[in-house]
C-alpha cells in the first residue's frame, strides 16, 4: 500500500510512518523543513518540503497521485488561533478537495476526542481549536470519500501496549501515541472499516481485533 501523510514528522505522524514502513508498505508525506524531509529519508519516507498552512487543492494533489491513501495527522497543537485556523482547519479541507483531484478515495483523519485535556482547564484559544477540530470532522463526514475519522482520548509520550479500546464512543482517558499510530495502520489496512466516527483511548483488545469489531 503506498500512502501519503500530512504531518509525518510529527510525533504521531513519525510513528505511523515507521509502523507502515515495518508492515511494508511506502510512506511519502510533505513536511515543513529541509532536515525534516533528510530525518524521515534516513526512515525510508519519501517526503516534500513545503507548508501546509496555506495549500491548496491544486498545489497538493500532485503529492497526492498514486498513493492508495491519505492520513491527515497533523496539527498545531491548539497553538496561536490563525495556526490552527489554517492548518488543523482550511488544510484538511483542501486536502479532501486535492484527494478528489488525485483520484484518491481512502481518506483518514487523525482527530481529537472533544473531551480530551478538559482537566486541564484549556484556555481560550485551546477552546478555538477543539471547536475547529469538531467543525472539520463534520465536513469529512459529510464528503463522498471512503473516510474514516479517528478521535484519540489525551496523547501521551510513552510505550504503547498494543491494546485499546475502540468503539463509536469511549470515555475521556489518556492512550500512547504509538496504540494511536497502530490504530491508524490497521484500518488503513481493513478497507471494510469506511465512513466512520471512531474513538479510541487505551483499552485491553488487541489492535487488529478492535478494528475488526468495527467492521459494519
Amino acid at each position: 500500500m503506498n500512502v501519503f501523510v500530512l504531518g509525518a514528522s510529527g510525533r504521531t505522524g513519525r510513528l505511523l510512518a515507521r509502523t507502515l514502513l515495518a508492515r511494508g508498505d511506502r510512506v511519502s508525506g510533505l513536511v515543513r523543513r529541509e532536515e525534516q524531509r533528510a530525518e524521515l529519508a534516513a526512515l525510508g519516507v519519501d517526503a516534500s518540503v513545503g507548508a501546509l498552512a496555506g495549500a491548496t487543492a491544486e498545489t497538493l494533489a500532485p503529492l497526492l497521485r498514486g498513493a492508495d491513501a491519505v492520513v491527515f495527522a497533523a496539527g498545531s497543537n491548539a497553538g496561536a488561533r490563525e495556526v490552527t485556523a489554517a492548518v488543523d482547519g482550511q488544510a484538511v479541507v483542501e486536502t479532501l478537495a486535492a484527494a478528489r483531484l488525485a483520484d484518491v478515495d481512502r481518506f483518514l483523519l487523525l482527530s481529537v476526542l472533544p473531551e480530551a485535556g478538559r482537566g486541564q482547564r484549556p484556555d481560550e484559544d485551546e477552546e478555538f481549536y477543539f471547536a475547529v477540530k469538531k467543525l472539520v470532522d463534520v465536513t469529512v463526514t459529510l464528503s463522498d470519500l471512503d473516510w474514516v475519522v479517528l478521535r484519540p482520548s489525551l496523547l501521551v509520550d510513552r510505550p504503547g501496549t498494543g491494546q485499546v479500546a475502540l468503539g463509536p464512543a469511549q470515555p475521556d482517558d489518556e492512550i500512547p501515541r504509538a496504540d494511536v499510530a497502530a490504530t491508524l495502520a490497521e484500518l488503513l489496512h481493513e478497507p471494510r472499516v469506511r465512513r466512520q466516527l471512531l474513538e479510541v483511548t487505551q483499552g485491553s483488545t488487541p489492535v487488529a481485533q478492535a478494528v475488526r469489531a468495527t467492521i459494519r
